[in-house]
């Protein structure tokens, strides 16, 4: 009995990765009925008799689960962000980093398309990264596209993570994996004819080595439509808000209605991101009013 990480799976077959090679295997007949389901991401206990038949024994633990796509133990994710003024947005940049942080998954912002923009709004773009970079998150971000400095952050941070990369259709994932490890033209094929359909998962889903990491090949963590929270979980998500919520008068302040509430003292100073206050009102609604409706169903 072996110990492997499943790297690919395709209709029905899972390619294990062991012992430095691969080994295909099935998952074993009982899975179905105890409804397990083996990711691409899983580690697990495997047979093999030869590298080209074997068979999953057991799947181990996992540290995190996505559906789309659907990947295990992923604990990293290049939030890819365009910048020009036709496509970039604060809503959705806020509402990804939510629901990484729900996921327990590190981001990274990847600021694309920056060589489009103006001076000035390139200076915009870069004051408000540095606003992200004080929150805590890790931003990259260059004048040029693809700069090589910009590149190396990227596989710097990839280094020893399990990755997926996601961002809005046309943001510039695939390119961007593609300068990672040029000569990926068959993944980003792949990557760009899903986006063109509107899914977001293929029938074959990989983990594919780049700088020391391992990043899946189809689009990335996509379920942000609608936070799985209680509204008043909401802002234990925005980490800004996490520190300065000691200094709240009540225990358990929301930051919307309270007196004496530390965030909204900080936001009037001009201390906190205005587009980021306004995110979290219209998430803490949509969480709220999404409550009441399932319930009212019930």
């Amino acid at each position: 009995m072996k110990i492997g990480q499943i790297r690919q799976s395709l209709s029905g077959f899972y390619d294990v990765y062991a012992d430095g090679q691969l080994y295909r295997t099935r998952a074993r007949g009982n899975f179905r009925k105890r409804r397990i389901t083996p990711l691409v991401g899983d580690q697990v206990e495997f047979d093999s008799t030869t590298p080209q038949e074997g068979y999953i024994l057991k799947v181990l633990a996992r540290e995190t689960e996505l559906v789309r796509p659907p990947v295990a133990n992923v604990d990293l994710a290049i939030v890819v962000t365009a910048t020009t003024e036709q496509e970039f947005s604060t809503n959705l940049l806020d509402r990804q980093l939510v629901a990484l942080e729900v996921a327990g998954i590190q981001p990274v912002i990847y600021m694309a398309k920056t060589d489009l923009l103006s001076d000035a709004v390139y200076a915009q773009r870069a004051t408000l990264a540095a606003a992200y970079a004080a929150i805590g998150y890790q931003v990259v971000m260059d004048r040029a596209a693809f700069a090589p400095s910009a590149m190396t952050a990227i596989k710097q941070a990839l280094a020893g993570h399990v990755a997926v990369v996601m961002g809005q259709t046309g943001a510039g994932k695939s390119t961007l994996l593609n300068h990672l490890r040029p000569g990926l033209d068959l993944a980003t094929g792949e990557i760009s004819q899903a986006l063109n359909r509107g899914k977001h998962t293929t029938r074959k889903i990989s983990l594919i080595e780049i700088a020391d990491g391992l990043v899946a090949d189809t689009p990335g963590f996509s379920s942000y439509e609608v936070f799985d929270i209680a509204a008043n979980e909401l802002t234990h998500y925005f980490p800004e808000y996490v520190r300065l919520s000691a200094d709240c008068k009540y225990r358990g302040c929301v930051h919307i209605n309270e007196p004496k509430c530390a965030v909204k003292a900080a936001l009037a100073a001009g201390e906190l991101l205005q587009s980021r206050y306004d995110d979290y009102l219209q998430f803490y609604e949509t969480i709220k009013n999404k409550k009441v409706i399932y319930n009212k169903k019930k």
